[in-house]
């Protein structure tokens, strides 16, 4: 008897674990293109038409190498709506009742699959550097969960920029080097883009009329859809942008949407590319003398540092981690996160190329929508869902533990050691946003004052009896508590003000 096996739109990947366990001779690929994963959250069109895109490519690539493959489009009649439906439906046409499937990344498809009527075995994804259990064995008494120390134990299974038992440089991390504002100009056109073909086209007019009303611009569409486009985007990368992407990967730029940052998270999370062969060529680059240490470290630790840190996480913490709220949040999400209008310039342009590009880089996602949201007391469930639903390279499993944890310190702790706010400062330091916003990043209080150093007070004193004690805060409320008293009253009521305004739906 013949078995179904599984391949879901992030699974795109010639050595998936499914695959290897299955026989090419008897057994039978289901690839479906159904509604409820593209409706679970408001997926941004870009997201959809490059995940429907690359599963069709994916499929010829599976035929053509002797698999048969039962594959169903989105707008196929008898499409079942679900992966389960669909699981079914071809079960009963090859009357079979057992299913092989690689663990999916995200607990809702898990027990989804767990608890169908069918035979599945779930293998592990091997797609990884980290099993769940080596990450469970790191973590095992560990009083605090940090990526560094993980990172570390990374370097030495992997043996990427090893000098020995040593790390190469002399040091495990050069993030220090890594903090330049924004460059006086910009030396690349930004990640190698690619114009749609046949196959594009049909899944761009199918996205249009299916998903046409959610938040994001679906052209023009630039991705690559193909597992030989996703390595020429990594090789024009190396060549043409990551010798200063250590030093520029935390600056923001109005108009520069990418700087000199990879873009490569969306192939990697969807399997055009690994992990490994991504920083194996980062590696490659370095020791020929191409880039420089801190562009190779850094690009390499956001990899195998923490991208295999936030999934470990993510199982670790279990099915209710999307759900916490420690510190209370209950604001709803701004409506300019959505696209409304707001003053702040450097919410503007984060947002705006959201929608543009569904793409933001990191800082801009932890340092000006997620501070924001965090200073402001958003509800971190919709700051999840909304995360979840506008980036390309959004899947929970990477997600969650970015928002939930990293961003919005919804978790209590597990991934930061302190909540990763600021003021406006920051912001002016590591951009040009500010010079042309609305508000006056120097003005603290009054007309005009910029709202991120408002809310950063207020957020602190809000939450004072939880962190005046975290030996990373101290200095923060040593400083209030030396201001005039009538300027930390005034500074507390214009944040409230502010807030309230925020509440009505005013332009802010």
């Amino acid at each position: 008897m013949s078995r179904l096996v599984l391949v879901l739109g992030d699974q795109l990947s010639m050595n998936l674990s499914a695959l290897k366990a299955a026989q090419k001779t008897r057994d039978v690929v289901v690839m479906a293109e159904v509604r409820d994963e593209g409706t679970y959250v408001p997926h941004h069109p870009k997201k959809i038409a490059l995940i429907l895109t690359a599963m069709r490519k994916f499929a010829v690539q599976l035929r053509d190498d002797g698999w048969t493959v039962d594959y169903t489009t989105l707008d196929d009649p008898d499409n079942a709506g679900s992966i389960v439906g669909e699981l079914l439906r071809r079960a009963e046409e090859r009357g079979t009742s057992e299913v092989i499937a690689t663990e999916p990344g995200e607990w809702r498809l898990i027990d989804k699959l767990r608890h169908a009527p069918l035979k599945v075995a779930l293998h592990d994804d091997d797609r990884f550097i980290a099993s769940h259990a080596m990450f469970e064995d790191w973590a095992e008494g560990r009083k605090a969960l940090r990526m560094e120390y993980f990172y570390r134990e990374m370097r030495r299974k992997t043996g990427l920029l090893m000098d020995g038992d040593d790390p190469a440089g002399g040091q495990w991390n050069f993030d220090h080097d890594n903090r330049k504002p924004a460059p006086d100009d910009i030396k690349t056109d930004g990640p190698l883009q690619f114009e749609p073909d046949k196959t594009t086209r049909a899944v761009l007019d199918l996205v249009a009329s299916q998903f046409g009303d959610n938040f994001g611009d679906l052209e023009p569409f630039h991705f690559a859809t193909d597992r030989q486009g996703a390595l020429d985007a990594l090789a024009h990368f190396v060549k043409h942008a990551l010798a200063r992407f250590g030093d520029y990967q935390d600056a923001m730029l109005d108009g520069e949407p990418y700087l000199y940052h990879a873009v490569l998270s969306p192939y990697m999370n969807i399997g055009l590319l690994s992990p490994l062969e991504v920083c194996e060529a980062v590696q490659d680059a370095y020791d020929a003398g191409d880039v420089p240490i801190n562009a190779a470290e850094g690009f390499i630790r956001q990899i195998i540092g923490w991208r295999e840190y936030v999934r470990g996480i993510y199982f670790l913490e279990g099915r209710d981690y999307t759900q916490r709220n420690v510190l209370g949040h209950k604001r709803d999400l701004p409506g300019f996160y959505w696209g409304t209008e707001t003053k702040m310039r450097c919410v503007r342009q984060a947002v705006g190329q959201t929608r543009a590009n569904a793409y933001a880089h990191h800082i801009q996602r932890l340092m000006v929508t997620g501070n924001f949201a965090l200073l402001a007391g958003v509800d971190p469930a919709q700051v999840h869902e909304w995360y979840l639903s506008v980036y390309a390279d959004a899947f929970e499993w990477v997600e969650a533990p970015n928002t939930v944890g990293m961003s919005q310190f919804a978790d209590g702790g597990v991934i930061a050691s302190k909540p990763y706010v600021s003021s406006g400062a920051y912001i002016n330091r590591m951009s040009d946003h500010c010079k042309q916003c609305s508000y006056k990043v120097t003005r603290k209080t009054g007309e005009g004052a910029c709202p991120f150093n408002l809310l950063y007070w207020d957020f602190l004193i809000r939450h004072r009896d939880r962190f005046e004690k975290n030996p990373r805060m101290g200095n923060m409320y040593g400083t209030w508590d030396r201001m005039d008293e009538d300027r930390r009253e005034t500074v507390l009521s214009d944040a409230k003000r502010f807030l309230k305004r925020l509440d009505a739906g005013e332009v802010v």
